[in-house]
């Protein structure tokens, strides 16, 4: 194709196929350059050519990118970066109605007047550039290209109903990130397009898009420059822009070309407006269905011809204004204004004081400002590059590696992503100008390495907020109504079509909080339910084979299978009897629920069986009777540990055979408690804790204490009978093990309570309390505690004697017990009676509750006070510190003397019982009714013990040979 030169206008609307045969007529010729208006545009035409001819004869050039490889033939370029002088036998200008740009006009308006290859010229655009075409450039053939497809205006939309293949517009950043938002949540995804984006990112995006990752693109104008997407519907968020000056409404031939990207090639397309924007006017959407605009008339124009004598004289020729009527001068461009401020500059003027220095500065300051953070940060910036250029004529590699590091990173949000992306593209722009550095390939290479990692970074992140793929994957597969692929993991996590939906909790499945909002969230959730339903038989079935080890119950009543709640308790008929509700969803199916809840039922019946199973026993002994039977359904009730002030006349009926018959069964009677030993393990206990709440139904059910201890602090506001459940009975501040406390009623039993005592270490030992917290447990038992200080004896040292232990194997003694057993620690020259039943006074000692013990529970022994240190020289004895003058002063201690101080029913005072850890006092002979021989007490106590004598006398009570004292006892009833 060797005519002669030619000259052609190729217009009309957007889906004409301009470019495409703008291409075609290039790659007819040897060689051809075309100009497009965006870099993104630039690179996806690069592409499409070298698809054709190879990458070895294709360049592309842009402010930001190089690519020229040695045997080029074809240049495709932005406008901006079109080379001048070549030769080339085609050139062409894409969006040629780009010269009335306010901002890139005049470059435009330059290649019209300027740019032409040898053998043909191709201008690409609007027929508005009809007019001043064909007054500039006379020569030129006009060529008219029609629309492949209709467009059609359909009104407003909200983002919720925005149909399938949609495009929505908006015209800020911030409008663009809310509005994918929005259809993040409601529809999946959206991939983002903007003109700040690189092409890297840009290209990734759009494939989130063309690929049907994502059904919904939000860009800004960028689009409507040429970039073909397969795009059904167009949508206006906004129909005003900021122009860099100010903001101003779209004209309709620009709307127009942004709504053009609907319907490409013969696919028709559809726009209209959603979000705040309102409706388009009548006829303004019937002249963009039908491409008819307001011809241009004026074009921007800057003046080519520039005078490089003095920075005056370039400033002058730039704002020389044009002689032709169409033309009328630019608006002053970023360079003119970095020029002229930098011309203020008294280093920069001196600088440039040569043709050539002015040369440079005038490439200097057409360095874009990127960053856009401020004209003169920018001025500032363009400054010291020219420095370096002009005094060593290249920029200084180690100052250009600190740019490039504080650059190169990948962390950080969208918004530190997209400013390291700009402030990069200044570097990027800078490593593209020849002999700027002294290592073009290097730096071009860096810059363009790091572009790649911050670019890579920014489209990851925009995928992450703006995209979510579970959701875009599964409405994909619903809409096409195919069978969906459900996994579980051994996690329990639910993926569908290897996208993650939630997790599978026992037989329930929670969806993932990030999912869709709205109709898409159910959608979701149905369909991850439906590709489940084979899962929960499977899952049944392996549940309802796994080992009790695998199954256990919670302090609050639930039920788990591992670590995954698959039901809790409820109450029943009876409390040894609960009851389950399982956890399992309807889509499961009953079969599946009513092999969770057999299982599950089975599970607690075997637990309270072989955990209470001295409490089942005595249920089913059928040789109880009488009272004993009735006891024994006390007991039961109880759960095994009954408070003995509420059953005291039931114990007092009780007579010997009846008692023998209980104490084969486990049940000890104790002081204050009646109770089974081996229902104070910590898992019984944790088991009638749950139990006694489900029945009591309380809403939190209050939990065991730690096992193991003696003492605990006593739960004020606990639940009445916590403490009893327990297995401790609350006294004080603390609560003490029930089978501690009996067996320091032993102990105290060997105390004169009248006349007052002291602790024991045995005592502090069996309690493993302090002093002050002993006292304090004692007055929670009944006693008075008088606080004393006195002089601390010396120690003196003494031979050895024999101390009784009393260990964790020693039996505790109920009260028939203790009628002949002498106490655990005798008192010298106290006389111990043989132990009565215990008094009505004694009984009517109010139980305060109690809690768990531990199977060896180890005692913990109170540690004595350390004796104090002193730095004195001189020998002293222990215990017994030096005063100012050097004398000794005698060490002092704390003590406390206990005496029974309580009230009972009735307004008594309660006398110590024989028996029970309140004796009388030394050495004094005790009558019938348990007080001293020839006493009356009066006074203080206000009645006699005459008081006893009105109770019948009791028949003797048989002695149970079953007794481990049964022989003693038969020895002392021989011998009275």
């Amino acid at each position: 194709m060797t005519g002669s030169h030619r000259v052609a206008a190729v217009l009309g609307p957007t889906n004409t196929g301009k470019t495409h045969y703008a291409i075609e007529r290039m790659l007819g010729y040897r060689s051809g350059v075309i100009g497009l208006p965006l870099r993104l545009l630039a690179r996806e035409v690069y592409d499409r050519i070298v698809a054709i001819r190879g990458p070895s004869v294709v360049a592309l050039v842009t402010g930001e990118e190089r690519i020229v490889p040695p045997r080029t033939q074809y240049w495709v370029c932005t406008v901006e970066a079109m080379p001048e002088g070549m030769g080339c036998d085609f050139l062409a200008v894409d969006e040629i109605q780009l010269c009335a740009d306010p901002e890139r006009g005049h470059v435009f308006t330059d290649r019209l007047l300027r740019a032409r290859g040898r053998h043909e010229t191709l201008f690409l655009g609007s027929d508005t550039m009809r007019g001043p075409i064909a007054a500039l450039v006379p020569e030129a053939q006009f060529q008219r290209r029609e629309r492949m497809s209709q467009l059609t205006y359909v009104g407003a939309k909200k983002v919720s109903r925005m149909p399938p293949r949609s495009a929505i517009v908006g015209f800020s950043v911030e409008n663009v990130y809310a509005i994918a938002e929005l259809i993040r949540r409601q529809k999946g995804g959206a991939a983002v397009v903007m003109g700040a984006l690189s092409p890297r990112t840009r290209n990734a995006q759009v494939d989130l898009y063309q690929n049907g990752e994502v059904d919904y693109l939000v860009a800004t104008d960028a689009i409507g420059m040429g970039l073909n997407l397969d795009i059904d519907h167009v949508a206006f968020s906004a129909l005003t822009k900021f122009d860099g000056r100010r903001m101003r409404p779209l004209a309709p031939n620009e709307l127009a070309q942004i709504a053009g990207r609907a319907g490409r090639g013969m696919s028709n397309g559809t726009f209209g407006v959603t979000g705040e924007a309102r409706p388009l006017e009548e006829p303004v959407a019937q002249a963009i269905m039908e491409h008819r605009f307001t011809p241009l008339k004026k074009l921007n124009w800057r003046n080519a011809a520039l005078q490089f004598g003095s920075v005056a004289a370039l400033i002058h020729a730039l704002e020389i204004s044009p002689q032709d009527e169409i033309l009328v001068k630019a608006r002053e461009a970023d360079d003119l204004s970095a020029l002229k401020s930098l011309a203020q500059v008294a280093e920069v003027a001196a600088r440039a004081s040569s043709p050539a220095a002015v040369r440079l500065l005038w490439d200097v300051c057409r360095i874009p400002d990127f960053r856009g953070i401020s004209h003169a940060e920018h001025a500032g910036l363009l400054e010291v590059i020219f420095g370096h250029l002009h005094e060593t004529g290249h920029v200084p590699d180690d100052w250009l590696a600190r740019q490039i590091k504080r650059i190169d990173r990948v962390d950080g949000d969208i918004d530190a992503l997209s400013k390291r992306l700009a402030y990069i593209r200044t570097w990027t722009y800078v490593a593209q100008r020849k002999g700027w550095t002294r290592d073009e390939s290097h730096w071009r290479g860096l810059t363009r390495a790091v572009e790649d990692r911050v670019s890579d970074a920014l489209h990851d992140r925009l995928t992450q907020r703006f995209v979510d793929r579970r959701t875009s994957v599964l409405l994909r597969r619903l809409k096409q109504k195919e069978a969906l692929l459900a996994e579980v993991n051994d996690k329990g996590e639910v993926t569908v079509e290897g996208e993650f939906v939630g997790r599978l909790e026992g037989f329930r499945f929670l969806a993932d909080k990030s999912a869709a909002a709205g109709a898409e969230e159910k959608a979701v959730k149905s369909a991850a339910l439906q590709a489940l339903a084979p899962h929960f038989h499977l899952r049944a079935d392996r549940f309802y084979n796994a080992p009790d080890t695998e199954i256990d119950f919670t302090e609050q009543g639930g039920l788990m299978w591992g670590d995954q709640a698959v039901g809790k308790l409820v109450a029943g008929s009876d409390a040894l009897k609960p009851q389950v509700e399982v956890f399992v969803d309807d889509v499961a199916g009953p079969e599946v629920a009513q092999k969770v809840q057999r299982r599950l039922q089975h599970f607690i019946d075997r637990k309270v069986a072989a955990l209470f199973e001295p409490l089942l026993t005595l249920q089913r002994d059928e040789e109880l009777s009488g009272i004993a039977r009735g006891f024994g359904f006390r007991m039961i009730e109880a759960m095994g540990i009954l408070p003995r002030s509420e059953v005291a006349q039931e114990v007092k009926d009780l007579d010997q055979d009846a008692r023998g018959a209980l104490r084969k069964h486990g049940i000890r009677f104790g002081q204050f408690t009646i109770f089974m030993p081996l229902l104070l393990k910590p898992a019984p206990t944790r088991l009638r804790l749950v139990l006694w709440s489900l029945i009591k139904g309380l809403q939190e059910f209050p939990e065991a204490p730690p096992p193991g201890l003696v003492t605990v602090p006593a739960i004020q506001d606990a639940p009445s009978g916590y403490h009893t459940m327990c297995g401790y009975r609350a006294a004080g501040q603390r609560a003490v093990r029930i089978d501690m406390l009996e067996r320091l009623a032993d102990l105290l039993r060997a105390q004169d309570s009248r006349a007052g005592f002291e602790a024991k270490p045995d005592m502090l030992s069996i309690t493993g309390t302090t002093m002050e917290q002993f006292a304090d447990l004692m007055q929670g038992l009944g006693y008075k505690a008088e606080r004393g200080e006195r002089i601390k004896a010396k120690p003196v040292d003494q031979p050895a004697t024999e101390t009784p232990v009393v260990s964790d194997d020693t039996p505790v003694m109920d009260v028939a017990d203790a009628e002949t057993t002498p106490p655990v620690v005798p008192v010298p020259n106290v006389e111990t009676p043989p132990a009565v039943d215990t008094p009505a006074e004694v009984e009517a000692i109010a139980d305060q509750g109690a809690a768990p013990v531990a199977e060896d529970p180890a005692e913990t022994v109170a540690q004595e006070d350390s004796l104090p240190e002193t730095s004195d020289a001189t020998e002293q004895p222990i215990g017994a510190p030096a005063d100012a003058d050097g004398a000794t002063q005698a060490e002092t201690e704390v003590f406390y003397t206990f005496t029974w101080g309580r009230t009972v029913q009735g307004g008594q005072r309660g006398k110590p019982a024989q028996g029970r850890g309140k004796p009388q006092g030394k050495g004094k002979p005790r009558g019938k009714a348990g007080s001293p021989k020839g006493g009356n007490r009066q006074g203080e106590r206000g009645q006699t013990s005459k008081s006893f004598s009105a109770r019948p006398p009791k028949p003797e009570k048989k002695i149970d040979p079953d007794n481990p004292f049964a022989a003693a006892l038969m020895g002392l009833k021989d011998g009275k």
